[in-house]
C-alpha cells in the first residue's frame, strides 16, 4: 500500500497500469477508490499508468486538524510528492471539484510537473457557488451533503471533521487561479456535467479563452459517480492528444 510523505504527513495513493503517468484527484468528501469504482481507472490503464490520490484529510491519508496544512500550495505539494514517489518527472492531472482546485494549485506552484490538466466541476474564477444568503458556509454544506449524499459523509467523525472543514474553507483561496489556467503553457481542458447549473457558464469561459471543453451527462456528482465511464472516454481522447502534441486544443467535444 504506497504512501508518499509531504511536510511530515502521509499521502496514500494507488497505482495501476503502464505508460505516461495520469494522476486522478478526487473532490471533497470523496476518496481515491471512487475513480476505480466508476470505471475511470479501467478506461485509462491500457495506455497509461494511473495514480489515484487520497487527498490530505481523506481516505487513508493523514488527517491533521490544523488549517495551515490545507493551504493550496501545501496540498498541491502533496500531489507532487506522489509524482516523485512514483519516480516521474511530470504527470497528466485530472481533478474533479476540490481536486480541480488542487490541480490549479499545481499549475500555480509546480507548473513544470504537469504534462496536461483537466479541471472538472470547478469555477476557476469564482470558486464555490454562492447561496441566496451569501457565501456557502461549511455547516450548510455538510447538512446538505448528509441529506443528499450520505454515502460520502458517513466517514466524517468528530476527529476527522476539523480537517474536512479546513479543506472546505481553503477552497476560498482563488488568487492567481485565472492566470495559472490561461497562461498554463500545457494542454488544459474544462470538464463539466450537463446537469450542473454552471455548465453553460463554464463552457462560455472555455470558448472565450480557446480552451477545449468536455460536456458529459450528469450533475456535479453524477458526472463522476453515474457517468464516470462516459467522462473517462472523453478525457482519454484529450490525454491521447495531449500526449502526442499541442493539437490537444482541438480535442473533440
Amino acid at each position: 500500500m504506497p504512501f508518499a510523505v509531504h511536510r511530515g504527513h502521509r499521502i496514500h495513493y494507488t497505482v495501476e497500469g503502464e505508460g505516461p503517468l495520469v494522476v486522478l484527484q478526487h473532490g471533497l468528501l470523496m476518496d481515491a477508490g471512487a475513480w476505480k469504482q466508476v470505471g475511470f481507472v479501467d478506461a485509462l490503464t491500457d495506455g497509461y499508468r494511473v495514480a489515484c490520490v487520497d487527498s490530505l484529510g481523506h481516505g487513508l491519508s493523514d488527517k491533521p486538524s490544523g488549517s495551515d496544512h490545507y493551504r493550496q500550495e501545501h496540498r498541491a505539494g502533496g500531489i507532487v510528492a506522489v509524482i516523485d514517489d512514483i519516480g516521474c518527472a511530470s504527470a497528466h492531472l485530472v481533478g474533479h471539484s476540490m481536486g480541480a482546485w488542487l490541480g490549479v494549485g499545481v499549475a500555480k506552484y509546480y507548473r513544470p510537473r504537469l504534462s496536461s490538466l483537466v479541471l472538472g466541476g470547478w469555477d476557476v474564477l469564482n470558486g464555490l457557488p454562492p447561496t441566496s444568503q451569501g457565501p456557502l458556509q461549511f455547516s450548510a454544506f455538510m447538512k446538505f451533503a448528509r441529506l443528499t449524499a450520505p454515502h460520502l459523509t458517513r466517514w466524517v467523525t468528530t476527529e476527522s471533521e476539523p480537517g474536512v472543514r479546513a479543506c472546505f474553507e481553503a477552497l476560498g483561496q482563488l488568487d492567481g487561479a485565472g492566470k495559472a489556467v490561461l497562461d498554463a503553457g500545457f494542454p488544459l481542458m474544462i470538464w463539466e456535467g450537463q446537469g450542473d447549473p454552471a455548465h453553460d457558464r463554464r463552457k462560455t469561459f472555455a470558448d472565450d479563452n480557446g480552451l477545449p471543453f468536455l460536456s458529459t451527462a450528469g450533475d456535479h456528482l453524477g458526472m463522476v459517480f453515474v457517468h464516470g465511464a462516459e467522462s473517462a472516454k472523453g478525457i482519454r481522447r484529450f490525454l491521447d492528444l495531449a500526449q502526442n502534441g499541442p493539437s490537444a486544443r482541438s480535442v473533440p467535444r
